[in-house]
């Protein structure tokens, strides 16, 4: 279980930062392939038309004062390694993620404080307490992870979409469009008849890396008039391969929470 608290981190922050497979890679790489379709109607010109499909992906953006949420993770690797642990998350906007994690026995192994500069590791098993810069969220994962990052997927936000977008196409029920920022080009699919975010294939800029990433996200349903993803399937590659199921079993918005760190005085710097 001791590894549970660093796989937890990785599902969630994985969905910020990584690349498409090299099947993907074609597709983004090569923009010409991702055909540029005009939808019938008036003829608008390509500003306007991307600023359109920029204000769909972020339409049902989620805004909040308070989230709170139980997630089942299930994980699995090349090597075999399975671990199934659950998650409870707690938010206040802006300021601080807590998260207590447990395995399958209902165990607490490890709780943790995120602040936007700062994070704190509890671990329960080693009676240990960690100090940590928020550097350390993209040390974890080789990302470029920040406290607001971290809260947008956990709420279920699009990531690093910004509004560079180079190229899209338009099927009955479906929008395709590629966006290119500082870090990743991001190919997202929305459905049309809500917005909703159903998949994305995020690669890296820099051509010589060769992680993916692949994220569907489903199970939507309306959490107190917001549309919220309930499942999130990720499948990371670089040098090996994981595949991570988050799934969400409880969320609550607006309710003030507590945040709970009480160090007990036996517990050693780490």
């Amino acid at each position: 279980m001791k590894n549970i608290c660093s796989l937890i981190l990785l599902s969630i922050l994985v969905l910020t930062a990584c690349r498409p497979a090299k099947k993907i890679q074609t597709v983004v790489s090569i923009k010409d392939t991702v055909a540029t379709v005009k939808p019938t109607g008036p003829v608008v010109d390509s500003a306007a038309m991307k600023a359109d499909i920029f204000k769909r992906v972020n339409s049902n953006k989620i805004d909040f004062k308070f989230f709170a949420g139980k997630i089942k993770l299930d994980y699995n690797d090349q090597k075999g390694k399975n671990i199934n642990a659950s998650a409870f998350v707690r938010i206040k906007k802006d300021s601080i993620i807590w998260l207590s994690v447990t395995g399958l026995l209902g165990i607490e192994g490890f709780r943790l404080i995120i602040r936007p500069d700062t994070v704190i590791v509890m671990d329960k098993l080693e009676k240990t307490i960690s100090y940590k810069s928020v550097s350390y969220l993209q040390e974890l994962i080789k990302l470029p992870v920040d406290f607001f990052t971290l809260q947008d997927l956990l709420i279920g936000n699009a990531v690093f979409f910004p509004d560079n977008i180079v190229s899209y196409q338009t099927s009955e029920n479906t929008l395709l469009a590629l966006s290119v920022g500082d870090f990743f080009k991001h190919l997202i699919t929305i459905d049309t008849t809500d917005n909703r975010i159903l998949h994305s294939k995020l690669d890296d800029v820099q051509e010589l890396r060769n992680r993916t990433c692949d994220i569907t996200m489903g199970d939507y349903n309306n959490q107190q008039n917001r549309l919220f993803s309930n499942t999130r399937e990720i499948t990371v590659t670089e040098k090996s391969k994981i595949e991570i199921k988050l799934e969400y079993k409880q969320v609550a918005f607006d309710e003030p929470q507590s945040f709970p760190f009480n160090i007990p005085k036996n517990y050693k710097l780490k």
